[in-house]
């Protein structure tokens, strides 16, 4: 790979997380870099408007700056901004959102809300790590990978999983090593719950009675007082994934106290990765909703119910849709336990594919939350009609696609921004998660404001 050297002064971050500056013309992405510093970088790739390249020396520091506390960093993919203190990492990430808001949707909320932020270390209870035997580097190797590269890091500590998680990456290593079919395991799936830390490892042949032997053995020297843990076994896909010891493990849950939410689910299904900032997010997210008893509120994409049962809970009637037959399945089974099945109704859908007729057959709606996933929910907001719900909260892991959307709705379906901000979901990476409250006031005559595009 050709690398080659200058010097450049950072003017932002981008939503990676990435040093931006502009030389001669062109944007240079610069990975390690902060706003306001002057770097040395190397380009190690280079197209006709960009580049992007590495930090090779901080002629000038940023006040931003800090010494990142995980020896790993810079070698490992998990982190992208350890080198930044905390609270800058925070206002960072809002500018991304404010920018893109204004740049690709050409909008602006009337109140950018407060950050939520939460604890900056030990808070990731959901992770997929790779296990692969490397001989040059002396055994078995359990972590994430290398940034920009398939290589696993050699990881022997984690400071943004839980401690007593993090204790167990070298455990882990002698673990599989001991298994004859160490080559035959390329993952280990974690999820952190109430009271249980289940892994599940990805077997690519069957166990034999010695390696099961060796994991039962392993679960009973790491098992904690205060918790359990408990082993699940993968051998195709996450539908295969099956509890092997010990089987009588608490259930695997996550709690919503605000709102007496208990929701069971499986490993392999998708929950947000920090516990701490989910209950702030779906706090937030309700308060702008403002559910009132009565009112009938769609939840899109609604997964396994994290935001249609605290919704159900004000008294309202929901309707979840999710494109997912077994989520649906699942989510069915929540408000089942949560004794809120007759305040809910699921429905599955695809709805990067609905229409204006097709949104018009649910029915009207009071109000409306959507929680989409990276490609956002262009397709569903075009779809809005005259019987568009007055009131949309839109929870986004995308600030382009947010800004997108958010476009749509306000210069599109007569819409206005009231509040946007941020949620740390993920210290110490360039990701962005966000919330955005539309609100949409009919004209004097009954009609609703709709420009022309």
């Amino acid at each position: 790979m050709t690398y080659t050297v200058t010097t450049a002064t950072i003017e932002s971050l981008d939503h990676e997380g990435q040093g931006v500056a502009h030389v001669d013309g062109k944007t240079i992405f610069i990975n390690g870099a902060l706003p306001y510093e002057t770097v040395v970088y190397s380009s190690y790739r280079k197209k006709p408007s960009f580049e992007n390249a590495d930090t090779s020396k901080v002629l000038k520091a940023s006040f931003m700056r800090t010494t990142p506390r995980c020896p790993h960093f810079g070698v490992c993919g998990g982190c992208s901004l350890q080198h930044a203190e905390f609270t800058a990492q925070v206002a960072a990430k809002q500018r991304v959102l404010e920018d893109n808001l204004a740049r690709l949707g050409n909008v602006k909320p009337e109140v950018m809300l407060p950050p939520i932020y939460g604890p900056a270390w030990g808070y990731r209870h959901r992770a997929r790590m790779s296990a692969r035997l490397v001989a040059k580097k002396g055994g078995v190797l359990v972590g994430f990978h290398e940034k920009r590269s398939s290589f696993i890091a050699d990881m022997r500590e984690c400071h943004i999983l839980p401690p007593h998680i993090s204790a167990l990456l070298v455990p882990l290593r002698g673990l599989v090593a001991g298994l004859s079919i160490c080559q035959r395991m390329p993952q280990i799936e974690l999820a952190v719950g109430e009271n249980v830390d289940v892994m599940v490892f990805r077997v690519m042949e069957p166990l034999t009675p010695a390696d099961e032997d060796l994991m039962r053995a392993f679960v009973d020297q790491h098992t904690r007082p205060d918790r359990a843990l408990q082993f699940w076994l993968q051998p195709k896909g996450p539908d295969t994934a099956y509890p092997f010891y010990p089987l009588d493990a608490p259930a695997l849950t996550y709690t919503l106290p605000e709102f007496a939410i208990e929701m069971p689910y499986k490993p392999t299904e998708f929950t947000q990765v920090n516990a701490s900032i989910n209950r702030s997010l779906v706090s937030r997210a309700l308060g702008l909703l403002d559910p009132q008893a009565g009112e009938r509120i769609a939840d899109m994409f609604c997964g396994l119910g994290n935001f249609t049962l605290p919704i159900a809970r004000s008294g309202a009637t929901v309707l979840g849709m999710e494109g997912s037959k077994q989520l649906i399945e699942r989510a069915i089974e929540n408000a089942t336990h949560n004794q809120l099945a007759d305040r809910v109704s699921y429905r599955m859908a695809n709805l990067f594919e609905v229409t204006e007729d097709s949104f018009a057959a649910l029915g009207t709606f009071d109000k409306m939350l959507i929680d989409p996933p990276r490609d956002g929910a262009l397709a569903l907001c075009t779809s809005l009609g005259d019987t568009a719900p007055k009131r949309i909260v839109y929870v986004s892991c995308s600030p382009a696609t947010l800004a997108r959307d958010a476009g749509v709705l306000v210069n599109l379906k007569g819409y206005t921004l009231k509040a946007a901000g941020i949620v740390n979901m993920f210290p110490h990476t360039g990701h962005v998660e966000s919330v955005a409250w539309f609100e949409r006031e009919p004209l004097p005559d009954g009609t609703f404001p709709v420009a022309t595009a």
